[in-house]
Formats: structure tokens, sequence, C-alpha cells
């Protein structure tokens, strides 16, 4: 007889078991069924080992240039790979092991396998093809296992995997993915990093800090074609000072593999192909949504370009079955996939003031050198929507805690609607901001106007007195430029 449940989720990762706590909360009978890792991409593959990652690479770029703080460190600094890499996976075993107990203390059961829809309110789990990644990733004891499992609501959170080029696939040794990016059992002298966004240039940060060779292919006009227009000139230029080479408007046609190299075909904007030789390549052309194997077709759920369609609540076309996550489409980040997963189940629960999803105030982090943070409208956007606008922005170079940190490189810019003083985005690029943007974020969610920012005190001296200034300089009043 199948065990029956109030909400089963499929997926662990943050969307996931963030949703199953809620919904435990809020007295509900819920299981998680998980095939590989509690905590999913996120927390072992992907925003927290990156993270400890680009703590290394941070620290050994501070100790690579002692004496702009007036110390002396006798001897270059060499990077222990081996050390680096086993802290990184250190960091994801620890929070591995505290999504375990998360489960255990909130009372949802743990359903080890693969699970596959087979009608509303029903789901077979089977034996998992997957194995635990890592001997410090092993399955949570306790777990249930292979079986037929009910619910009134089931919830897809199954994430998304790199997306591959064809012709140019990963294959573990010479192209990676992120996976492979991760753990490098020694630096390759150099690479070629296929992609911009955050995933390829945070990865393209780390290896250049760490003395790569670094070179990027982007196919659009601006690394990180997201950001805003001057955010991302800034950030490119700053990454050329450190010696990353990147090539815009441009594209990987071919990839030639040696022993231990690989040869790329680029193609450039007026049509000619130059072949860039490197020890390794990335492909971080984006990710999909895992939405194979799970029945979707058999309950006719609606998809479109490789993930589940939902409404603000995380609901499909099909009562009782609901997406979060990556696998709900974009933006395809952690943050959104929890507080996603928040509203869909306080909707089930009936939680009295329950709001869709809105995409416009999902901050967005890149933790590249320089960090860039962004929310809301870019210029270029906010003038396409036909927006009468105000334009502030705020140097680093006029920060007294920014020079006294050594970090004086970057700004803050933010975007007003002149007619109403509504905050309608903010962007920033420099030390610590993907720290500050929380403030904006707030500052969108609450409906702050430009008014009640020039009226917040902020601590001094502090990076934080930039946002106020850069508010300030879109109303002629910058008190400090």
């Amino acid at each position: 007889m199948a065990e029956n449940y109030d909400v089963i989720i499929i997926g662990s990762g943050p969307g996931g078991y963030v949703t199953a706590v809620r919904s435990a909360q809020l007295g509900l009978k819920t299981a998680i069924v998980e095939r590989e890792h509690l905590g999913g991409i996120c927390l072992n593959w992907g925003c927290i080992p990156t993270k400890a990652l680009l703590r290394s690479a941070e620290i050994k770029h501070y100790a690579d240039h002692p004496g702009a703080y007036g110390l002396k460190i006798d001897g270059p600094v060499t990077a222990d790979v081996k050390a680096v890499v086993e802290r990184s996976r250190g960091v994801s075993a620890r929070l591995n092991g505290g999504v375990g107990f998360l489960m255990k203390k909130n009372k949802v059961d743990v359903i080890w396998g693969e699970a596959k829809l087979t009608k509303p309110g029903e789901i077979v789990v089977s034996k998992t093809s997957k194995k635990p990644m890592e001997p410090q990733h092993p399955v949570p004891k306790g777990t249930k296992g292979e079986g037929t499992y009910t619910a009134k609501h089931i919830i897809l959170a199954t994430g998304a995997r790199p997306r591959a080029l064809p012709g140019i696939e990963p294959d573990g040794k010479l192209i990676w993915t992120y996976f492979e990016a991760m753990v490098p059992k020694e630096m390759p002298k150099s690479l070629l990093v296929m992609g911009s966004g955050a995933i390829g240039i945070e990865f393209a940060s780390f290896y250049r800090t760490m003395g790569t060779e670094v070179t990027v292919v982007e196919l659009l006009p601006a690394v990180m074609p997201v950001e805003d227009a001057e955010v991302s000139k800034f950030a490119q230029k700053q990454f050329e000072k450190q010696g990353m080479k990147i090539i815009l408007e441009a594209k990987v046609t071919k990839v030639e593999k040696g022993a231990n190299s690989v040869t790329a075909h680029v193609e450039m904007k007026d049509g000619k192909v130059e072949k860039i030789i490197a020890e390794r390549m990335i492909s971080a052309v984006g990710v999909q949504g895992n939405i194979e194997n799970l029945g979707l077709e058999t309950l006719g759920i609606k998809t479109d370009r490789g993930c589940v369609i939902v409404d603000g609540y995380g609901r499909t076309n099909v009562p009782g079955i609901y997406a979060i996550g990556d696998v709900a489409g974009p933006p395809m980040l952690a943050h959104k996939a929890e507080h996603e997963g928040v509203i869909c189940i306080e909707k089930i629960a009936n939680v009295p003031g329950v709001h869709g999803l809105d995409k416009s105030k999902i901050p967005g982090c890149t933790y590249c050198n320089p960090q860039v943070a962004s929310v809301g409208l870019t210029e270029a956007k906010a003038k396409a929507e036909g927006r009468d606008i105000r334009v502030g922005r705020f140097q680093f170079a006029a920060n007294g805690k920014a020079i006294a940190l050594g970090e004086d490189q970057g700004f803050i810019k933010t975007i007003f609607d002149k007619k109403t003083g509504q905050l309608l985005g903010a962007h920033m690029v420099g030390a610590e901001v993907t720290e500050l943007i929380q403030g904006f974020v707030v500052a969108m969610n609450l409906e702050t106007t430009e008014e009640e920012l020039m009226h917040t005190v902020f601590p001094h001296p502090t990076l934080s007195e930039m946002m106020k200034e850069s508010v300030l300089d879109a109303y002629g009043r910058a008190l400090n430029a």
C-alpha cells in the first residue's frame, strides 16, 4: 500500500529543502525525494563551493600585493591546489550535513531514489542510477527508498544542469563544466572560457587570480550581458587589467582535442576564424531544466524551452502539480528558488496575504573580482519602456571606507522614475557589492521613494554610504562628489 503525504517535493536543492521546512512548519505531512545529494547543485557543486574557491583566490590576490597595505611577504605566494579544493569540498560537506539535520529536525521524510509521476497525486520512486558524488556526501541514514507514494500536492524542484552545445560537449577531461572546474587536480597554464555569464566569469576570475592565462569568448557584445551597460564595460576593463583576454561578438564553432590541450576555432565578428590553443576549456553557455524522465508527458504538464510552465505561485496546468526553482524557468538563482518555494507552499496551505512571485525584484550577484550586483531595470530597459528617468552614480574612489580598504575601484548606479521617485533599478560593481545590494532590494519591496532614501541615515564610514550618495546624485544633491 502506498504511503500517503500531504506534500511530496522532488529534489532537495535550495528550493526543495526550504519548501520542505516551511511545509512542515505549516503542519503538513511532508516528504522530499532526492537521487544524488541533499542540498542539490547549489550547495554541493555551485553557489557555496565556488564561493569558497573564490575566497581562496581573494586571499591570494591580497597576498600578491602586500605593498599596497604597507606589508611585506618574502617570496612568491603559491597555491596548494589540493588544499584549496579540499577546503571548498569541506565547506560543501558541512552544509550538506546541515540539510540532513534540518530534515530530521522538522520531521520531513527523506526518500532516496528517482521519482516519476504516474498520475496526479502519485509518484513511483525507483533505485537511483546516481551515486553520491563524494564519500563525504553519503546517503543519509534513515531514508526511505523504492516504492509508490501519494500526496495531494507534488512539487517539482529538480533544478538544472549545464547546457551543452552540439559538437562541443564537455568530456570531463579537456572540456569542463562547472563540475570539473571546481575540482582541478592542478592549475592549467591556460584556459578558454566559453560564455561570460555569472558562471563563466566567476571561474575566469578564479583561475586568472590563481595564475592561469584566461581567454573568455562571448557571443554577445558585452561581458555579463544581462547587466547594465556601464557596469559591464567597467568590469571588462578591470578584468583586462588583471590580464584576462576577452573576445566579444565571437563564437566557438569547433574544438580539436589534443593529448593535453584543445584548439578552439573562434569565429570573429567579421567572419574570420582564429585558432586559440588552451590546456583546458570551460563550457559555460547556460543551464537547462531537469525535466526528463519525470513523467511530465504522461500527465500533460506543459513545458517551454526546457522548463515547466508555472504561474506566480508555482502552479502548473495540472491541478496538484507544482514546479519551483530552476526547473520552473529563469532567473535560475538559488534565492529565487527558495522564495518561490515558500510562496508555493504557503499558497497551498492557504496562508493569508500570499503574493505571487515578482521577478523584477530579484537581485543578481556575480562573485568575480570586482563583484557585480544588480536589481530591477537597467538604464537601457527603463528607456525602452518609455520611462522618464533620473540616474545617479557614485564612485568608490570618493568613499572613505573604500579607500581605507584599498578597494577604490567601482561605482553604484541608481535609476529612478522622474515623476514618482520610484526606484526602478540599482547596479553596482566593486568590493562587497553582493552584500550591499539587498539594501536596495528591501527599498524596492517597500516601494520606497527617493525622498525616503535621502532621509535614511547610513553609518560612517561604510561602503553603504555610497548607496545614499548615488540616490542624492540622481537629484543633483551629492555631498561627497
